[in-house]
Protein backbone atom coordinates (compact mmCIF):
# COMPACT_ATOMS: atom_id res chain seq x y z
CA UNK A 1 0.00 0.00 0.00
CA UNK A 2 1.21 3.18 -0.73
CA UNK A 3 2.00 6.52 0.98
CA UNK A 4 1.09 9.97 0.30
CA UNK A 5 3.46 12.64 1.56
CA UNK A 6 2.51 15.91 2.03
CA UNK A 7 5.02 18.55 1.65
CA UNK A 8 4.53 22.65 2.81
CA UNK A 9 6.90 25.08 1.06
CA UNK A 10 7.62 28.22 2.30
CA UNK A 11 9.48 30.75 0.01
CA UNK A 12 9.84 33.91 -2.19
CA UNK A 13 10.64 33.87 -5.99
CA UNK A 14 13.65 37.33 -5.36
CA UNK A 15 15.13 34.79 -2.72
CA UNK A 16 18.20 32.80 -3.39
CA UNK A 17 18.58 30.32 -0.92
CA UNK A 18 14.83 29.49 -2.26
CA UNK A 19 16.51 28.77 -5.34
CA UNK A 20 18.78 26.12 -4.03
CA UNK A 21 16.94 24.43 -1.42
CA UNK A 22 13.77 23.87 -4.30
CA UNK A 23 16.61 22.10 -6.26
CA UNK A 24 17.53 19.89 -2.97
CA UNK A 25 14.31 18.90 -2.04
CA UNK A 26 13.13 18.03 -5.55
CA UNK A 27 16.27 15.96 -5.64
CA UNK A 28 15.65 13.94 -2.53
CA UNK A 29 11.61 13.77 -3.94
CA UNK A 30 13.21 12.08 -7.06
CA UNK A 31 14.78 9.32 -4.87
CA UNK A 32 11.49 7.68 -3.37
CA UNK A 33 10.17 4.59 -5.52
CA UNK A 34 6.95 5.34 -7.20
CA UNK A 35 4.30 4.14 -4.27
CA UNK A 36 5.33 7.06 -2.54
CA UNK A 37 2.89 10.04 -3.89
CA UNK A 38 3.90 13.35 -3.21
CA UNK A 39 2.04 16.56 -2.94
CA UNK A 40 3.83 19.42 -2.60
CA UNK A 41 2.19 22.36 -1.61
CA UNK A 42 3.72 26.35 -2.43
CA UNK A 43 2.76 29.26 -0.21
CA UNK A 44 3.85 32.82 -0.08
CA UNK A 45 6.23 34.39 1.84
CA UNK A 46 7.60 37.99 1.26
CA UNK A 47 11.33 38.50 1.56
CA UNK A 48 10.90 42.00 1.93
CA UNK A 49 7.23 43.61 1.74
CA UNK A 50 7.83 47.15 0.99
CA UNK A 51 10.02 46.44 -2.23
CA UNK A 52 8.49 49.18 -4.71
CA UNK A 53 6.84 48.32 -7.65
CA UNK A 54 9.80 48.87 -9.65
CA UNK A 55 12.15 47.28 -7.89
CA UNK A 56 15.29 47.73 -5.43
CA UNK A 57 19.44 46.88 -6.38
CA UNK A 58 19.76 44.06 -4.79
CA UNK A 59 23.70 45.28 -3.65
CA UNK A 60 22.29 48.57 -2.21
CA UNK A 61 20.10 46.81 0.06
CA UNK A 62 22.10 44.21 1.31
CA UNK A 63 25.02 46.87 2.16
CA UNK A 64 22.10 48.97 3.74
CA UNK A 65 21.44 45.48 6.04
CA UNK A 66 24.47 44.15 6.59
CA UNK A 67 27.70 46.77 5.93
CA UNK A 68 29.60 45.59 3.73
CA UNK A 69 29.63 44.61 0.29
CA UNK A 70 27.46 41.84 -1.00
CA UNK A 71 29.90 39.51 -2.95
CA UNK A 72 31.39 37.38 -0.51
CA UNK A 73 27.18 36.68 0.09
CA UNK A 74 27.02 35.88 -3.45
CA UNK A 75 29.61 34.12 -3.78
CA UNK A 76 28.31 31.46 -0.77
CA UNK A 77 25.33 31.24 -2.64
CA UNK A 78 26.23 30.56 -6.25
CA UNK A 79 29.31 28.02 -4.69
CA UNK A 80 26.01 26.09 -3.20
CA UNK A 81 23.69 26.22 -6.34
CA UNK A 82 26.66 24.98 -8.37
CA UNK A 83 27.13 22.26 -6.16
CA UNK A 84 23.50 21.09 -7.39
CA UNK A 85 24.04 22.15 -11.14
CA UNK A 86 22.97 25.21 -10.86
CA UNK A 87 25.06 27.99 -12.59
CA UNK A 88 23.82 30.93 -10.42
CA UNK A 89 25.14 34.36 -10.99
CA UNK A 90 24.12 36.96 -9.23
CA UNK A 91 25.43 39.71 -10.50
CA UNK A 92 22.96 39.08 -13.74
CA UNK A 93 19.80 40.13 -11.75
CA UNK A 94 20.51 42.78 -10.06
CA UNK A 95 17.18 43.97 -9.10
CA UNK A 96 14.82 42.68 -6.41
CA UNK A 97 11.26 42.98 -7.36
CA UNK A 98 7.86 42.83 -5.54
CA UNK A 99 6.62 39.48 -5.85
CA UNK A 100 2.96 39.32 -4.83
CA UNK A 101 1.73 38.91 -8.76
CA UNK A 102 4.02 36.12 -8.97
CA UNK A 103 2.77 34.60 -5.97
CA UNK A 104 -0.68 35.17 -6.42
CA UNK A 105 -0.20 33.05 -10.13
CA UNK A 106 1.68 30.29 -8.17
CA UNK A 107 -1.24 30.04 -5.80
CA UNK A 108 -4.01 30.00 -8.63
CA UNK A 109 -1.60 27.28 -10.32
CA UNK A 110 -2.59 24.63 -7.74
CA UNK A 111 -6.19 23.38 -9.02
CA UNK A 112 -3.74 22.88 -12.66
CA UNK A 113 -1.18 20.97 -10.60
CA UNK A 114 1.50 22.02 -12.01
CA UNK A 115 2.02 24.48 -8.87
CA UNK A 116 5.69 22.85 -7.23
CA UNK A 117 6.65 23.04 -11.52
CA UNK A 118 5.23 26.80 -11.95
CA UNK A 119 7.04 28.35 -8.87
CA UNK A 120 10.29 27.55 -9.99
CA UNK A 121 9.55 27.95 -13.33
CA UNK A 122 9.16 31.76 -12.08
CA UNK A 123 12.49 31.48 -10.38
CA UNK A 124 14.06 30.45 -12.88
CA UNK A 125 13.05 32.84 -15.11
CA UNK A 126 13.93 35.51 -12.19
CA UNK A 127 17.73 34.24 -11.72
CA UNK A 128 19.01 32.06 -14.35
CA UNK A 129 17.37 34.04 -17.50
CA UNK A 130 17.56 37.26 -15.27
CA UNK A 131 13.91 38.53 -16.33
CA UNK A 132 11.78 40.90 -14.76
CA UNK A 133 9.23 38.82 -12.84
CA UNK A 134 7.29 42.29 -11.81
CA UNK A 135 6.40 43.03 -15.33
CA UNK A 136 2.86 41.88 -16.04
CA UNK A 137 3.54 40.13 -19.80
CA UNK A 138 6.82 38.34 -18.43
CA UNK A 139 4.71 35.87 -16.04
CA UNK A 140 1.69 35.68 -18.34
CA UNK A 141 4.20 34.57 -20.91
CA UNK A 142 5.37 31.92 -18.52
CA UNK A 143 1.46 30.96 -17.23
CA UNK A 144 0.48 30.23 -20.88
CA UNK A 145 3.34 27.32 -21.05
CA UNK A 146 2.08 26.36 -17.86
CA UNK A 147 -1.33 25.79 -19.35
CA UNK A 148 -3.05 29.32 -18.24
CA UNK A 149 -4.81 31.28 -20.37
CA UNK A 150 -3.34 34.06 -20.98
CA UNK A 151 -6.26 36.72 -20.24
CA UNK A 152 -7.46 34.89 -17.38
CA UNK A 153 -3.78 34.95 -16.09
CA UNK A 154 -3.41 38.83 -16.62
CA UNK A 155 -7.14 39.42 -14.98
CA UNK A 156 -5.93 37.73 -12.15
CA UNK A 157 -1.92 39.70 -11.24
CA UNK A 158 -4.16 42.45 -11.78
CA UNK A 159 -7.49 41.89 -9.22
CA UNK A 160 -7.11 43.85 -5.92
CA UNK A 161 -9.30 40.89 -4.48
CA UNK A 162 -6.09 37.92 -5.29
CA UNK A 163 -3.54 40.07 -4.63
CA UNK A 164 -5.03 40.55 -1.19
CA UNK A 165 -5.81 37.02 -0.71
CA UNK A 166 -1.74 36.44 -1.26
CA UNK A 167 -0.85 39.45 1.27
CA UNK A 168 -2.73 37.92 3.94
CA UNK A 169 -1.28 34.39 3.04
CA UNK A 170 1.90 35.97 3.51
CA UNK A 171 1.24 37.54 6.24
CA UNK A 172 0.16 34.69 8.23
CA UNK A 173 3.16 32.74 7.12
CA UNK A 174 5.71 35.94 9.10
CA UNK A 175 2.63 35.68 12.00
CA UNK A 176 3.51 31.81 12.63
CA UNK A 177 7.21 32.19 13.46
CA UNK A 178 8.59 31.92 9.76
CA UNK A 179 11.20 34.21 9.46
CA UNK A 180 13.37 33.32 6.81
CA UNK A 181 12.84 30.84 3.42
CA UNK A 182 13.09 27.86 2.37
CA UNK A 183 10.85 27.15 5.31
CA UNK A 184 9.83 23.60 4.36
CA UNK A 185 7.35 21.37 6.40
CA UNK A 186 7.23 17.69 5.86
CA UNK A 187 3.64 15.78 6.41
CA UNK A 188 2.57 18.81 8.94
CA UNK A 189 4.81 16.98 11.30
CA UNK A 190 9.02 18.32 11.16
CA UNK A 191 9.74 21.57 9.82
CA UNK A 192 13.41 22.41 8.31
CA UNK A 193 14.62 25.95 7.58
CA UNK A 194 16.91 27.06 5.20
CA UNK A 195 18.21 25.26 1.98
CA UNK A 196 19.40 21.95 3.93
CA UNK A 197 21.41 19.39 1.96
CA UNK A 198 20.24 17.11 -0.04
CA UNK A 199 20.79 14.37 2.22
CA UNK A 200 19.27 16.04 5.26
CA UNK A 201 15.70 16.31 3.20
CA UNK A 202 16.02 12.76 2.07
CA UNK A 203 16.38 11.48 5.49
CA UNK A 204 13.66 14.05 7.15
CA UNK A 205 11.70 12.34 4.44
CA UNK A 206 12.66 9.00 5.16
CA UNK A 207 12.04 9.24 9.01
CA UNK A 208 8.57 11.38 8.08
CA UNK A 209 7.29 8.57 5.80
CA UNK A 210 8.35 5.88 8.70
CA UNK A 211 6.40 7.36 11.12
CA UNK A 212 3.43 7.34 8.95
CA UNK A 213 0.55 5.45 9.84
Amino acid sequence: MGKTLKIDIFTDVVCPWCLVGSVRLDKAIATLPDEIEVIVDNHPFYLDANTPKEGVLVADVLRAKYGKDPREMWDRVEAEARKDGVDLDLAKQPMRYPTAKAHTLTRLAKPLGIQHEFANAIAEAYFLEHRQINDDNVLADIAVEFGFDRGDAMDAINDEHELAITEQLATQASEQGITGVPFIVLGQKYALSGAQPQQVFEDAIAQTLAEMD
